[in-house]
């Protein structure tokens, strides 16, 4: 650390600190990612080390760039390229959501990291608006890998380790269902829902109530997920409470999403992992064009109307 000048405290995770550091030489911001006391603790060295791995293969523009790694006694240091702020710290900005286009934007550059980490077989597990940096040009940085994992063969797994905070987590991972990629696809459309209109989608107060929360927007867990349900000793003797009419995604964002990216969001969202959208069909142009494709008046464009 003796190149490096702290500033401040970004923030803190579950296994470490990240500073806000100063290159003594140069100048240059950057991030440095200082992991707690405990690596003789097996779970917290290796959880660390990998990440270090996943972000020494992943290198995209939308993904947080390693700078370099190092050790100081006994404690490892990542250090990252400095980006000013996070997604929830724009969303408390802009507290009824982004405009259109930038939730466009936003979505597209998401996606695009998410098929670089699918395409490496990776999934990130926590996607969420304080894992989604902004940069002062609205460069989308996707960061923090120490969820992420490797899926061997791309073959869905069963994990036992905590992961993703409870709002941005699909019903596999809430029924302790096996899960793959398709976990990493229903993220995007939570994240597409809070970027439309400020709020989260689902924004359950326990792990039964998140589940309860999707079905009243989406509706009633399939019955293979409801036989998940019934057969969990986590929600022993529990049951729903009958959802008839579901507000639907529809009717949430209409007047607020283009019909296009309404379509997309519920693709998202399906409550079977095997129905959504795989990362491909998120990054197909003619459901979700990149911003140069994407011209008013244009087969294709999305078209919305800022709500109030």
């Amino acid at each position: 650390m003796n190149k490096y000048e702290i500033v401040g405290v970004v923030g803190e995770g579950a296994y470490g600190v990240v500073l806000k550091c100063k290159h003594k030489e140069t100048g240059e911001l950057v991030a440095v990612k200082k992991f707690k006391d405990g690596e003789e603790n097996e779970d917290v060295r290796r959880t660390t080390l990998r990440e270090l791995k996943m972000l020494r293969s992943l290198k995209q523009e939308n993904i947080v760039e390693l700078r370099e790694a190092f050790r100081r006694k006994g404690k490892l240091y990542l250090v990252f390229e400095y980006v000013e702020r996070n997604m929830l710290e724009l969303l408390e900005d802009m507290a009824s959501g982004v405009p259109p286009e930038k939730v466009r934007s936003y979505t597209y550059q998401l996606c695009k990291a998410i098929h670089w980490c699918h395409s490496n077989d990776i999934i990130h597990r926590d996607i969420k608006p304080e894992n989604l940096l902004i940069s002062s040009g609205d460069v989308l940085k996707l960061c923090d890998f120490g969820f992420a994992r490797t899926i061997n063969n791309g073959m869905n797994g069963m994990y036992t380790d905590y992961v993703a905070t409870r709002w941005y987590r699909s019903p596999e991972l809430l029924l302790g269902a096996p899960y793959g990629k398709a976990v990493d696809i229903w993220s995007i459309g939570c994240i597409l829902g809070e970027l439309a209109d400020g709020q989260p989608l689902f924004p359950g107060e326990s792990e039964i109530d998140q589940l309860y929360v999707i079905q009243k927007i989406v509706g009633q867990l399939p019955p293979d997920q409801m036989n998940m349900f019934y057969n969990n000793a986590r929600f022993s003797g529990l049951k729903f409470p009958s959802v008839s009419k579901p507000q639907t995604i529809v009717k949430r964002y209409q007047g607020i999403l283009s019909s296009v990216m309404i379509d997309f969001m519920v693709q998202t969202l399906r409550l079977e992992p095997t129905d959504r959208f795989t990362i491909e069909d998120c990054l197909d142009p003619r459901v979700l064009p990149d911003r140069t494709s994407s011209q008013p008046g244009k087969p294709g464009a999305h078209q919305a109307h800022r709500h109030s």
